[in-house]
């Protein structure tokens, strides 16, 4: 490991607004902020937004600067990116914004039933041969209804089309509420001051011609179901993201 990485770690320790728990620990004792994020961690009770794979962190901070009214979770495993955020957010004073080094998988366990507002998927792989593995899977989605609020949004932006079309079935399958659904989000002219913010990978995708694609929509917990569709693959490699459980922080 690097010497950078190294140090990034060591910030993390030091930072009050990141929450790096490991695996055993979690598991054997629980995690204290649970069902109490507002009153224990936030120390208010404004709606709690998350960002899943949040990288560096880009939209955690963008939207804790734009809306002051709420709450903002950055969640990824990859400490070394989300230092980036974390250092950005305690540098400049930001009070309703944290982060926690964990997998996806294991949101229930630090978020209580309806105790988030808002899900925010940015860019994640497609995972074109691996169902379960995509971030709006049915999987997931129980995953997300156990938390969010009654009509809690998620919000993708991706740039590929396979998981745009995948998540679009299974939508309809679902008859999931849809708020806005777009293609082409700069083509289409929708991008204002909280889609228009780039995540280190969208402007990766952008330099590369690819157009960007918007889904916010209403998921349920009543009876979900996989589509059963065949949807071609995208015709150029996603970025590798792999990704472990934290077993020591």
């Amino acid at each position: 490991m690097s010497k950078n990485k190294l140090a990034k770690f060591a910030d993390l320790n030091t930072f009050g607004h990141v929450i790096q728990l490991s695996y055993r620990k979690l598991l054997d004792e629980g995690f204290s902020f649970k069902g109490r994020w507002n009153s224990d961690f936030f120390k208010n009770d404004r709606p709690i937004v998350l960002e899943l794979g949040c990288g560096k962190g880009e939209y955690t901070v963008g939207l804790a600067k734009l809306f002051t009214d709420k709450n903002f979770v950055g969640i990824d495993i990859k400490g070394s990116r989300m230092w980036s955020g974390a250092k950005e957010a305690l540098s400049d004073g930001l009070l309703n914004c944290g982060f926690v080094r964990t997998n996806i998988e294991l949101l229930t366990h630090f978020f209580a039933p309806g105790e988030v507002a808002e899900i925010w998927i940015t860019f994640p792989d497609p995972q074109m041969k691996r169902v379960n593995k995509r971030l709006t899977s049915v999987r997931f989605l129980t995953s997300y209804c156990e938390i969010l609020n009654a009509n809690g949004l998620i919000h993708l932006k991706t740039d590929s089309d396979f998981l745009y079309q995948y998540t679009l079935a299974t939508i309809a399958i679902n008859k999931f509420p849809v708020q806005v659904n777009t293609a082409d989000l700069y083509g289409d002219g929708l991008a204002d001051d909280i889609l228009g913010i780039k995540t280190y990978y969208e402007q990766q995708w952008l330099d590369r011609g690819k157009t960007i694609k918007y889904l916010k929509y209403i998921p349920h917990l009543n009876d979900l179901k996989e589509p059963e569709v065949e949807i071609a693959f995208d015709d150029y490699r996603s970025f590798g993201r792999s990704s472990t459980l934290l077993d020591n922080p």
